[in-house]
């Protein structure tokens, strides 16, 4: 009768590790956020996120935003908030498209925006 009773709290010790493990999902995970608001002409389109939260996403985001516009509409930013940002970019004369990868050890925040020019 022993044994059973190893047997089932063995398979009850199982169980329980593995609905805690999938009831947590890990913060590794790249997740899509909700970009906001464009604050000069053009627009936020799309905010992806790696081993930080949304929130810290968008702040890296905006600061990318504002260190570039100190330089212009066609300025660029090669560091914000410790992260290291790559910028590329595609377009015509009145607006471009850019996807922005800003990344500090682990941490990555991918953004995509269109900038207009007029």
């Amino acid at each position: 009768m022993s044994r059973f009773f190893a047997l089932a709290a063995t398979l009850a010790a199982t169980l329980a590790v593995g609905a805690t493990a999938g009831a947590h999902p890990t913060a590794s995970a790249a997740r899509t956020c909700a970009p906001g608001k464009y604050p000069g002409q053009g627009y936020f389109q799309r905010l992806v996120v790696s081993h930080v939260s949304c929130a810290t996403g968008k702040r890296v985001m905006r600061a990318h935003y504002s260190c570039r516009v100190k330089h212009g509409r066609k300025g660029f930013c090669p560091r914000v908030l410790g992260y290291r940002c790559k910028e590329v970019r595609n377009g015509i004369s009145t607006e471009y498209n850019a996807r922005v990868t800003c990344t500090r050890g682990s941490r990555k925040v991918v953004y995509y925006y269109q900038q207009f020019l007029d």
